[in-house]
């Protein structure tokens, strides 16, 4: 397994004839992107995370991720290691009392806790190889702050 290193490009809202989608734009610096179709509350999880907003009561991300601080489970790392049918899968890694465990997860938790706890997030050189783009073939896409503020 080769893990690339990726930041978040963006969480936006795609559309087409039929709908209207969210996702998040995970980017490996090289010139690939990695569009990831999320749900809405997820969407506006990771917006706030990568806006730094800070809301009057926590999202279930922050409560997790306070939860760990708690009880001294570091978070290391997301690792999103595989695509099947379209859909990613994710692998969270924590480490405490100097044991790493592997929790599975859904890429957009994982990102929201990434973003939150300031840990990287890697995707498999395989996953990119199968799902990633260039930013010009995404489709017609809008930042999901414009999108909420229409």
């Amino acid at each position: 397994m080769t893990l690339v290193r990726c930041e978040v490009n963006g969480v936006y809202v795609a559309f087409s004839d039929a709908t209207t989608v969210p996702l998040v734009v995970l980017a490996d610096g090289d010139g690939r992107v990695l569009p990831i179709f999320i749900g809405i509350w997820e969407a506006i999880s990771i917006n706030s995370a990568k806006i730094k907003e800070v809301l009057p009561r926590p999202f279930t991300h922050d409560l997790f991720v306070d939860l760990c601080v708690k009880f001294t489970i570091t978070l290391r790392s997301l690792q999103i290691d595989s695509i099947e049918n379209g859909v990613y899968y994710a692998q969270l890694v924590l480490v405490s009392d100097h044991h790493e465990e592997y929790l599975d997860c859904r890429p957009s938790d994982g990102i929201a806790l990434a973003l939150r706890a300031d840990i990287p997030i890697f995707v498999d050189e395989s996953v990119l190889a199968a799902a990633g783009q260039k930013s010009d073939e995404l489709p017609e896409i809008m930042d999901l702050t414009a999108f909420l503020q229409k």
